[in-house]
């Protein structure tokens, strides 16, 4: 394990975290550059000195935050920044506009946040690699976002470097958890398929409904930023409260805040 201020990077753990998720049959970690993503997306470029373009798309809902970490990243030798979102549906539509090579999504966003965005990501653009940013270090959370299909995992709290070590580490396919969540690292990795809490029980649709309830929105608000019918906006509504044993406004929202899915400020 890398010592505290450099990250954990896995790949110097023990077996069950020593190989990328894509392995070739020799066993050894299949890099992302040799491989044609989903829906036509292409190798990483090359910089004309044989090594790879690191593509990196960033999404984060605020606007000083996503300019200072283009700022760190751009003074990233090989790291190529190809557009910012402001929420996760933007941050989806950039995905297939770009084919970046990794996005830096923040956990908390609007409309959609960053661990739906993620799970959606790694089904429809694996070639796409995922690296979770969050203020929150707790290992729920840690365990929420590998669930969702991230390789890296930074609190923004930590050392500025580790941000840089988790994009290059996730280029290759390899996982990366900062320092600030090294204690429980590998029990993490452990429990990714073993139980799952109330809401990620939830279907990926059930979990848009509760965050745009938690964010105030009404039910004809809901039913257009889905492209659905205010009915079926208020039956998804009406499931995810028999779901969750949870039957007002009110509490949905708290648990929806508890769960890190909004901002207590929204």
């Amino acid at each position: 394990m890398h010592p505290a201020g450099s990250g954990t990077g896995l790949t110097a753990m023990g077996s069950e975290c020593a190989l990328s998720p894509d392995t070739d049959q020799d066993g050894s970690p299949e890099c992302q550059h040799d491989t044609l993503r989903a829906g036509g997306q292409r190798p990483c470029r090359s910089r004309g000195n044989g090594r790879p373009q690191i593509r990196v798309l960033l999404a984060d809902d605020h606007t000083l935050v996503r300019a200072g970490i283009r700022v760190l990243l751009q003074t990233v030798p090989g790291v190529e920044i190809v557009g910012e979102a402001a929420d996760g549906r933007e941050a989806l539509r950039l995905v297939a506009a770009e084919h970046p090579d990794v996005i830096v999504l923040d956990m908390m966003m609007p409309n959609l946040n960053g661990l739906d965005a993620a799970a959606r990501i790694a089904r429809v653009f694996p070639g796409t690699r995922v690296v979770i940013l969050s203020m929150r270090a707790d290992e729920d959370s840690v365990l929420r976002a590998l669930r969702a299909g991230a390789l890296g995992y930074v609190v923004k709290t930590d050392n500025p470097a580790e941000l840089e070590l988790a994009v290059r580490a996730a280029a290759r396919g390899q996982r990366f958890l900062s320092s600030a969540v090294a204690g429980y690292a590998v029990d993490c990795l452990k429990r990714i398929d073993r139980e799952r809490t109330s809401l990620e029980r939830l279907t990926p649709r059930k979990r848009e409904v509760l965050q745009l309830v938690a964010e105030g929105h009404t039910t004809k608000e809901i039913a257009k930023q889905l492209g659905i019918t205010a009915k079926t906006a208020e039956a998804y509504r009406g499931e995810l409260m028999s779901a969750l044993d949870i039957h007002d406004i009110a509490s949905l929202t708290r648990y929806a805040i508890r769960e890190g899915l909004v901002s207590p400020d929204t």
